[in-house]
């Protein structure tokens, strides 16, 4: 009986080794959608040192979906889109930090739009119905008393883009890098205006994680977001190798990325600086449009490590 209970005890502990090492060896997870909430990635997507699963996918929908069902533990979203993940799901997701700042751009087929109220009366293509491209825009319309504004919504940002080009006194609200785009496909296009110089409170795009996994692997986060910090500071500092990596993963061609990157104000800002300033943007979301962030404004525990 004690040989059989000894060679139990032996199994045990060689299972639960193998589950350790196991869950060890498990790659961390991450999703993003192609655009600037990406770009920040590169450098530690072209690191064989570490061990991360890395997916770029088109849709903001499949973002969602792989974090919400589990097949994911950290993301790239919208800001908005973050804090109604956190509403409706009861708080089964943390934000770890921005990653991108204000890309929102008025692009112009002509040369007649030289300030915000030069907007009135005139269609204005856009794509991001229900998100932040919608809801900044909005906002700077509202807030500057441009009322007689047509927006003309498109399912995608190359439709936008397309009706430019084919609209010899279009007007588009564009992001980086879908600007250099459009402007490298017909040089006679012009970016009018710049929505950061009249609302630069806009928070893009953030990095979050499930509450779950972060409960369970907080050292694996905390090296994450240090890796993640100094991506960042190399995609900030190294344009070319940036440009040549994030065209790469194809998340754009690498020759528009060279132009487009400046333009994308990626960051990293994560703690109090980082609840301070997403908190801002998500109560002028809330107060403009409560639907914008899922009903309510998010809790402390939102914010990790604030």
């Amino acid at each position: 009986m004690k040989k059989i209970l000894i060679s139990i005890l032996a199994l045990f502990f060689i299972l639960a080794g193998c589950t350790s090492e196991t869950a060890q060896t498990t790659p961390l997870r991450v999703v993003a959608m192609k655009g600037p909430t990406a770009m920040g990635m590169v450098k530690m997507m072209s690191d064989e040192s570490n061990d991360y699963d890395f997916e770029i996918v088109a849709e903001i929908d499949e973002v969602t979906a792989r974090l919400m069902s589990g097949e994911a533990d950290i993301a790239a979203l919208p800001a908005n889109v973050a804090a109604t993940l956190y509403n409706n799901s009861e708080g089964a997701i943390k934000v770890l930090a921005i990653n991108t700042l204000g890309v929102l751009y008025i692009v112009e087929n002509g040369d007649s739009i030289n300030d915000i109220q030069d907007l009135s009366s005139r269609t204005i293509y856009a794509a991001g119905k229900g998100a932040t491209p919608e809801y900044a825009l909005r906002y700077v319309l509202e807030n500057s008393g441009v009322e007689d504004v047509n927006i003309e919504f498109k399912s995608e940002q190359s439709e936008c883009v397309g009706a430019l080009l084919n609209d010899e006194n279009g007007v588009a609200l564009l992001p980086e890098p879908f600007v250099t785009t459009a402007l490298m496909a017909n040089p006679d296009l012009r970016v009018a205006l710049d929505l950061n110089d009249y609302y630069p409170n806009v928070v893009t795009g953030v990095l979050v994680a499930r509450t779950s996994f972060i409960q369970e692997n907080e050292t694996a986060v905390q090296e994450f977001l240090s890796l993640y910090e100094s991506s960042v500071d190399f995609v900030n500092n190294n344009l070319e190798e940036a440009a040549d990596l994030v065209g790469q993963y194809d998340i754009v061609k690498a020759e528009v990325a060279k132009v487009a990157l400046p333009k994308c104000h990626i960051v990293y800002i994560d703690a109090q600086a980082m609840k301070d300033k997403l908190s801002s943007y998500l109560n002028d979301l809330y107060t403009f449009n409560a639907k914008s962030i899922g009903e309510a404004l998010p809790l402390d525990d939102f914010y990790y490590g604030a």
